[in-house]
C-alpha cells in the first residue's frame, strides 16, 4: 500500500510548514479531507482533495504519491502519469508511481525503457518486476533473452509456478504452443490449477495444438461437469470441433497486462483490498477487455464499500462477452449491499430471462426476494433453482431450505416441513436446518420429543451459535422442564446479549422457576432491545409489557393458553 495512506495526522502540519499560514491552511484542510476520503476508499474525492492540496504545494512527493494512488483506484490510469513522471523526477520512491510508469511504457510500446528501469527506485515487486523483464525482451523481438530471465526468475522456489506460468504464455505468444503445453503438462498439470485463467489457457493451447478432446478433458478436469455460461461457450465450440483463439497473452502488451494480474490475483484475499485494486485496476488499463481484471477490480470496490463505482466497473463487460452473466451477477450483489433491492432485482430478473438455465441466478434472485420478506417470490424463484439443478448437487439440500423458510412465512406448513425434512434426507446433520424445523415444531407444540431430539443434534454441532442454543432452552421450557432450560437459556442470553428474543425466552423461563424479579429485568431489557422500525420481529413488545404489569401466567390465562406445567419439579 502507498506509504501515504498509513500516515498520520501529524502529517498535516508536516505539509504545511514550508508554506506561507494562509496557504498552509488550505494545504492542511485539502490534506486532511484528502486523507479521511482515503480512509473511507472514497477515490474520487480523495483525488480531488489532494489535488486541491498539490496545487498549493506542486513539488511535495506525499499529495503526488496520493493523487498517483486515487487515480489508479478510479481506474484512470492515464490522469496519473504525468503525476507518477513527476514523482519519480523527484527522486521519491514509491510502488503506486512506478506500476504506473512501467505500465506506460508498456502503453506506448516502449520495451526497451522498461529494460532501462532503475532496479531500485523503480522496483514494484520481485515477481513483478522480473516478469516485466521477461515479456519487454519478447517486446523488443527477443523470445531467447526472455526465456532466460525467466529462467533465472524461476530459481527462487516461492516464485516458480508463476513464472512457468508467464513462460508458458510466452511460448504461445510466440506460437510455439508445444513448448507452453509441456510446462503445462508437467508436474501432473499442477500448472493449470494456479487460477482460473491458467485453466483456461492450457485449453486453448491444447484446442492450438488440434487436441479438442484434450481440450475438452482439462476443461472438465478444472471447473468439472457444471460450468458456467463463459465455460460452456467454450466447450461448445470445442465439441463442434471449432478451434479456441489463444486470447490470455497473445502479445508482449497483454503479457504486461497478465503480470499485474496475476500479482493482483494471487494477492487477493491475503492482503489489503486496496492494495490488490492497484494490480487489478493496471492491468485492466493496459487491456482493457482483460474481463477477469474488470472482476476483480469491481468485486474488490464492492467489498471496499464503493458500491456505485464497483456497479460501474462491472458494467465495463459487454453482453455479448461469455463472462457477461458473472459481471450481471457482481453487479446485483453490489446494488443489493448498496441498499438499492429493487435494482438488483430488475438485474436479476433480467438476468434470467437471459440465462433461464443457470440456477444460480435464481438462487441469488430467491435469496434477495426473501431478504425483502417477498416470501411467494423467493419460492418460486427456488422453484426454477431446484428445476435447474441436478439431484447430484451439493447444493439442493440449502434450496430446500430456503424454500421452507418461504412456506413457513407465508403460512404454509404442511409445505414448509415437506421442504425441511426432504433438506434433512440429504444432509441429516445440518444443524440450521435441525433447529430452523425442531424450534418450528416447538412453536406448533407438534412432536416436540423429535424437536428436542434435532435440537439437541443442532447444538452438538454448533454449540457457540446463541439461535440454536436458544432453540434448546426454549423446547425444554415448551416441554415443562424449566429447570433444565435454564442454563441453555442463560448461555443463549451470553452468546447474544442484545437479542430481544433471547432476552424475552430467558425471562420466560426465569418466571416459570420462580425468579420473578430476574424475569421482569430480562423483559425490560428484552423491550430495550426492540428496533421499533422493525414490526415485524418475533418479539412483541406489548405483550412483554403485559407480562411486566400481570406477569407472565395472567397472560397465557388471556391468550387461552395451558398453564405452565412442571415436568421435573421446577
Amino acid at each position: 500500500m502507498p506509504v501515504s495512506i498509513l500516515r498520520t495526522l501529524s502529517c498535516a502540519a508536516l505539509v504545511a510548514a514550508s508554506v506561507p499560514a494562509a496557504q498552509a491552511e488550505g494545504l492542511a484542510g485539502s490534506y486532511l479531507a484528502g486523507r479521511a476520503a482515503t480512509y473511507d476508499s472514497d477515490f474520487a474525492a480523495a483525488a480531488l482533495y489532494y489535488t486541491q492540496a498539490l496545487a498549493r504545494d506542486p513539488q511535495n512527493p506525499l499529495l503526488m504519491e496520493n493523487v498517483v494512488f486515487a487515480q489508479l483506484a478510479m481506474g484512470k490510469a492515464e490522469l496519473a502519469v504525468p503525476v507518477a513522471a513527476r514523482l519519480l523526477q523527484s527522486g521519491a520512491r514509491s510502488q503506486v508511481a512506478n506500476i504506473i510508469i512501467a505500465g506506460g511504457h508498456a502503453a506506448d510500446g516502449d520495451f526497451q525503457a522498461i529494460l532501462d528501469r532503475d532496479a531500485e527506485q523503480e522496483a514494484i515487486h520481485p515477481l513483478v518486476d522480473g516478469l516485466l523483464e521477461g515479456w519487454a525482451h519478447i517486446g523488443n523481438g527477443s523470445i531467447s533473452n526472455a526465456l532466460k530471465t525467466f529462467e533465472r526468475l524461476a530459481e527462487d522456489g516461492s516464485l516458480r509456478p508463476f513464472v512457468l506460468y508467464h513462460r508458458a504464455l510466452a511460448l504461445a505468444s510466440a506460437g510455439d504452443y508445444g513448448g507452453a503445453e509441456a510446462l503445462f503438462a508437467a508436474e501432473d498439470g499442477r500448472l493449470a490449477t494456479l487460477s482460473r485463467r491458467a485453466a483456461v489457457a492450457r485449453v486453448q493451447i491444447l484446442s492450438q495444438l488440434g487436441r479438442s478432446d484434450d481440450a475438452r478433458e482439462a476443461l472438465n478436469t478444472a471447473f468439472g461437469s457444471r460450468l458456467d455460461p463463459g465455460l460452456e461457450a467454450m466447450d461448445a465450440q470445442l465439441a463442434a470441433g471449432e478451434t479456441l483463439a489463444y486470447t490470455i497473452a497473445p502479445s508482449p502488451r497483454e503479457g504486461v497486462a497478465e503480470v499485474f494480474y496475476t500479482l493482483g490475483a494471487a494477492l487477493n484475499g491475503d492482503t489489503a483490498n486496496d492494495y490488490v485494486l492497484m494490480y487489478a485496476r493496471m492491468a485492466a488499463s493496459l487491456r482493457p477487455g482483460h474481463v477477469d481484471a474488470i472482476l476483480l477490480s469491481a468485486g474488490l470496490l464492492d467489498q471496499l464499500g464503493r458500491y456505485e463505482l464497483s456497479v460501474a466497473t462491472y458494467k465495463q463487460v459487454p453482453s455479448s462477452h461469455p463472462d457477461y452473466h458473472a459481471a450481471e451477477m457482481g453487479r446485483a450483489e453490489a446494488l443489493r449491499r448498496a441498499a438499492k433491492p429493487d435494482a438488483a432485482i430488475e438485474v436479476l430478473e433480467q438476468l434470467a430471462r437471459d440465462f433461464p438455465e443457470q440456477p444460480s441466478v435464481y438462487v441469488s434472485l430467491g435469496d434477495l426476494l426473501r431478504q425483502q420478506e417477498d416470501y411467494a417470490g423467493a419460492a418460486g424463484a427456488y422453484d426454477k433453482a431446484l428445476a435447474n439443478t441436478s439431484e447430484e448437487s451439493g447444493t439442493r439440500w440449502f434450496l430446500y431450505y430456503a424454500r421452507g423458510i418461504c412456506h413457513e412465512r407465508l403460512d404454509q406448513w404442511d409445505q414448509a416441513e415437506a421442504d425441511f425434512r426432504a433438506s434433512l434426507e440429504l444432509d441429516p446433520n445440518r444443524p440450521q436446518v435441525l433447529n430452523y424445523l425442531g424450534y418450528s415444531l416447538v412453536e406448533k407444540s407438534s412432536k416436540l420429543d423429535e424437536a428436542l431430539d434435532m435440537i439437541e443434534r443442532a447444538v452438538a454441532a454448533r454449540p457457540d451459535s446463541g439461535f440454536i442454543v436458544d432453540s434448546l432452552g426454549w423446547v425444554l421450557y415448551r416441554m415443562g422442564q424449566f429447570d433444565d432450560a435454564v442454563a441453555h437459556m442463560e448461555r443463549a442470553v451470553e452468546l447474544m446479549p442484545v437479542d430481544p428474543v433471547v432476552n424475552d425466552h430467558l425471562g420466560d423461563v426465569y418466571w416459570a422457576v420462580g425468579r420473578e424479579r430476574e424475569a421482569e429485568f430480562q423483559w425490560k431489557r428484552a423491550l430495550s432491545f426492540i428496533d421499533p422500525e422493525d414490526t415485524d420481529g418475533e418479539a412483541d413488545p406489548e405483550r412483554i409489557r403485559r407480562k411486566l404489569e400481570v406477569g407472565l401466567n395472567a397472560v397465557l390465562a388471556e391468550e387461552g393458553a395451558e398453564p405452565l406445567k412442571v415436568a421435573n419439579g421446577g
